[in-house]
């Protein structure tokens, strides 16, 4: 499998830059909000953790037959940082599978972002060779649920951690 790197993807609204720990500073601000780590557990990373873990991500995988692939959202209007997409890609029996996450700040939710830029990402995805796109996604998380369904994904009946798994194949 050819190794996959992030480069900008550009939709209607938005660009998905890819991820610099320079993102950093603007992103602690944009996830600082508790109420986003209802379905994913934590808490909000200091602009410090933030900037570790950016270098961390894009350092790459260790697994060098594994793409990390993550970008920040830019609304292309407004000139600001409004979450992140993010791909594990790597391979599988029948092509290779990325497993997509999205996050977009409170301040920006329920404008379509997410949506916007899942569906963006999925379709990135796809006119590279993605065989299968895969998402996880909480039960109770309706918006989530929904930019997933916006995405072109569908639910299967398979759990795991608690959270529903959502894909599409081509």
């Amino acid at each position: 499998m050819t190794v996959m790197v992030a480069e900008t993807i550009r939709t209607a609204r938005l660009d998905l830059l890819p991820l610099l720990v320079e993102h950093a500073d603007e992103m602690a601000t944009v996830l600082s909000d508790p109420a986003l780590h209802t379905f994913i557990g934590g808490t909000p990373d200091t602009v410090e953790g933030l900037r570790s873990r950016y270098a961390r991500m894009t350092a790459g995988s260790p697994d060098p037959a594994v793409s990390w692939l993550n970008w920040v959202v830019r609304l292309r209007d407004e000139g600001c940082l409004t979450g992140t997409v993010q791909a594990t890609v790597g391979p599988a029996e029948h092509g290779p599978v990325a497993e997509v996450a999205w996050v977009v700040g409170s301040a920006w939710q329920g404008r379509g972002i997410a949506s916007e830029a899942a569906g963006g990402l999925v379709d990135w995805l796809g006119r590279r060779s993605a065989g299968r796109v895969i998402a996880h996604v909480h039960p109770d998380h309706h918006a989530s649920a929904a930019v997933a369904r916006a995405a072109g994904l569908t639910p299967t009946d398979t759990v795991h951690d608690g959270e529903i798994r959502w894909q599409r194949d081509w």
